[in-house]
């Protein structure tokens, strides 16, 4: 899998979300407390775009009138008919063995040592500061 450099890591705040393309496909990258996840930017269920829709928590309930809700920011709710989609592992809230979205595996690697990748075309001097948010697709 090829590597792409997405984001700075300023440029996606704690709880935030930016809308990439990657190998021509549009991508939703999450920060969840500093841990960077990737969703194919696409609900399976009729195509909605994720970024477009309302990052929430999960709400369980274990009998009448008791409610738990953990995992504040983990679950992306599509706009169009607000199925759930853990952010984390992109399965369905309603049937996780069957339904989920496209995952990207997202990392974060100082821009020094994308210096030191071989160059795949002409390069140029350039500084680096800060680090950067990858995407393996």
């Amino acid at each position: 899998m090829a590597r792409h450099v997405v984001a700075t890591t300023k440029e996606i705040p704690l709880g935030g979300r930016k809308l990439v393309e990657v190998a021509g496909r549009p991508v939703v990258v999450f920060n969840l407390d500093g841990e960077f996840f990737a969703l194919l930017d696409r609900c399976p269920h009729k195509g909605g775009s994720l970024c477009a829709g309302t990052q929430t928590g999960l709400v369980e309930s274990s009998g009448p009138g008791e409610y738990h809700y953990s995992r504040r920011g983990e679950i992306i709710r599509c706009p169009w008919h607000a199925w759930e989609f853990d952010i984390r592992t992109g399965k369905s809230r309603c049937d996780p063995r069957r339904m989920k979205v496209r995952t990207f595996p997202a990392s974060v690697a100082p821009g020094a040592e994308l210096l030191q990748a071989p160059p795949a075309a002409t390069t140029f001097a350039v500084t680096v500061e800060g680090e950067y948010v990858l995407i393996e697709a």
